[in-house]
């Protein structure tokens, strides 16, 4: 389960000078937490008419593990409430968790790596968990949108006032 792109930034090797190797590796994806609530069942199964309104909210929390060789734990915690009548008809969290190796990049590109391309992959994972528990919960199947976390990471940036 380990995906290898080693790149070599270094261009020609001019009088034998060793290039830059970076390196993103995925080590291991994994649920660190994971919550299905349902308060209205069994009555909400006997409406006549069912229209929740829907609510994600998206977290990317990171950490180093092993910094000094590249280890890196990257969390995406996606939270979905459904919500019928001002009341909630099912709560659904999961946390998808993964340990990525990634060598060779520092500064903006490492913090880029952490909150745009390691999320990229964790967003499908965390995207089948939600879908599967809503629907073993009694519900209609729930797609969560694909997000685009490089205008996700751009956006937070400039609220941050860095360019």
């Amino acid at each position: 389960m380990s995906e290898n792109t080693s790149t070599n930034n270094g261009g020609a090797n001019n009088g034998g000078e060793a290039s830059s190797q970076v390196r993103f590796d995925i080590r291991t994806l994994y649920i660190k937490d994971v919550s299905f609530e349902s308060p209205k069942s069994p009555a909400v199964f006997t409406a006549a008419e069912f229209n929740p309104e829907i609510d994600v909210q998206m977290n990317v929390n990171h950490r180093g593990l092993n910094v000094d060789e590249g280890f890196h734990e990257v969390v995406l915690k996606l939270t979905v409430t459904a919500s019928f009548e001002k009341e909630t008809v099912f709560l659904c969290e999961i946390q998808q968790a993964g340990v990525f190796l990634i060598q060779g990049v520092g500064g903006d590109d490492l913090e880029k790596a952490l909150e745009i391309g390691c999320p990229n992959v964790l967003l499908p994972f965390a995207r089948q968990a939600v879908c599967d528990m809503v629907v073993k919960g009694g519900f209609p199947q729930l797609l969560v949108s694909p997000v685009n976390f490089e205008a996700v990471f751009a956006q937070r940036r400039a609220a941050q006032g860095k360019a």
